[in-house]
């Protein structure tokens, strides 16, 4: 049961963590709360002593009052208006000119989200404290505080907006798009590089006689997590192989895992219950999901609509790099479970014939008749061959891509010169 929970509340986690309504929600509840808390206070002698000494900083007069609260609530709301107006085009322009698969980081970006959250909660107190001074106007201790907090909330949404329409600007510039995804894989993948050192050698197993396990629904494997794994499968040892590497997709009824020992319907469930496959194709930009949008950047920078070069060879130099520590991680790792028994877990990563197929192909077929992009992706070929650290298997994949390069040059190319040009780098 508790594990259930922890799975549930866990996707729960990255779903509401990706809309764009959840931190204005949040916020419009802390002003909410806020609004009845400050109405309240006012009957405090604390804040009625405030009221004597510092009289300056409170509005004591109803018609100031709600002049200034209505103010507020027609300026906030145009601010809003305006905001998720703006938030709007920037999404429509990155799906047009760059990638569709870039729209949810945009719309998850935290700062926009509070921004917006700020607005929509000011508009929240202004209106309750309005409504409340009409039902209280008669009153002066209903009147001061709530009103003077208020006009302190506008003064803060004129700063944010200032502040927002600066960074909604600086975040549809493709090189600031290109730049995030790069530093988001690249930290991933420099952490998974050092988790890798600290497994064991895979050579001391033998994977012959395992039984086959299917998957149970269609989807993106995101990977298989050993937290949860319940305890009726620690109980005895075995060997467990995951067949697909994260961010593949997978057919349900198709080979998902093998394992040594057979395993009976309850422990098969509870095998099945540590597997997470999502329907969503790319989320978030680390990993294999951010280099396929880089790639997709690049594809998108060639079609003859945009016909942008230097987009497609500012996303390539990064992929690039990226490239680099895909390939230099060991295609299968090991972890144990720590358990009663000994339990074993083996992951496939992605083959080097993959990242070729997934990740450079696309970019060598669509820019195959610009010399210069094509200049870029051999010199990036060149780069991940120069690594002496790479297997001589690995190395004849990359051989066979610039092969491929090479063909497509001498086939796509009309201009003779332009031919030589590209075909002199190889």
């Amino acid at each position: 049961m508790l594990k259930n929970t922890l799975k549930f509340f866990k996707n729960t986690y990255h779903k509401v963590l990706r809309s764009i309504a959840f931190y204005p929600v949040l916020l419009s509840l802390v002003f909410l709360i806020l609004a009845i808390v400050g109405l309240n206070a006012e009957r405090y002698e604390a804040v009625k002593l405030l009221k004597e000494n510092v009289p300056s900083f409170f509005i004591e007069d109803y018609e100031t009052a709600r002049a200034i609260l209505s103010t507020l609530i027609g300026g906030v709301l145009s601010l809003t208006v305006f905001s998720f107006t703006m938030v709007m085009v920037v999404l429509n322009q990155a799906s047009s000119n760059f990638s569709s698969r870039l729209l949810p980081n945009l719309v998850s970006d935290k700062k926009h989200q509070i921004i917006l959250g700020i607005y929509i909660g000011t508009l929240l107190f202004s209106i309750i404290t309005l409504i409340a001074l009409g039902a209280n106007h008669v009153d002066k201790n209903f009147l001061g505080m709530s009103t003077m907090f208020a006009a302190l909330l506008g003064v803060v949404c004129i700063g944010l907006f200032v502040y927002f329409i600066h960074s909604i600007s600086v975040s549809i510039q493709i090189h600031n798009i290109i730049d995030r995804i790069f530093d988001s894989s690249y930290t991933y993948y420099d952490k998974k590089l050092t988790e890798t050192k600290e497994l064991e050698s895979f050579n001391e197993f033998d994977l012959e006689g395992f039984e086959t396990i299917h998957s149970h629904k269609t989807g993106y494997f995101r990977g298989f997590e050993i937290g949860l794994m319940r305890d009726v499968l620690k109980q005895k040892d075995n060997q467990i192989e995951v067949l697909p590497y994260v961010d593949q997709h997978v057919w349900e009824g198709t080979p998902l895992m093998r394992v040594r020992n057979k395993l009976n319907k309850e422990e098969l469930e509870a095998l099945l219950f540590c597997v997470r496959i999502s329907t969503d194709r790319h989320t978030g930009e680390r990993g294999i999901s951010g280099m396929v949008k880089l790639m997709e950047i690049a594809v998108k920078a060639m079609s003859p609509g945009i016909n942008d070069p230097g987009t497609a060879i500012e996303a390539l130099v990064k992929l690039g790099q990226l490239l680099k520590k895909v390939i230099s991680l060991p295609e299968i790792t090991i972890s144990k479970v720590k358990a009663q028994a000994e339990i074993v877990v083996i992951n496939n990563k992605i083959s080097t014939e993959d990242v070729m197929r997934i990740l450079v192909q696309p970019i060598r077929f669509y820019a195959k008749n610009d010399v210069s992009v094509m200049y870029e992706l051999i010199k990036t070929m060149n780069y991940l061959l120069n690594d002496q650290q790479l297997s001589e298997h690995k190395k004849q994949v990359i051989k066979k891509e610039l092969d491929l390069i090479k063909n497509d040059i001498e086939n796509a190319m009309d201009n003779d010169i332009d031919k030589q040009r590209a075909l002199s780098f190889l």
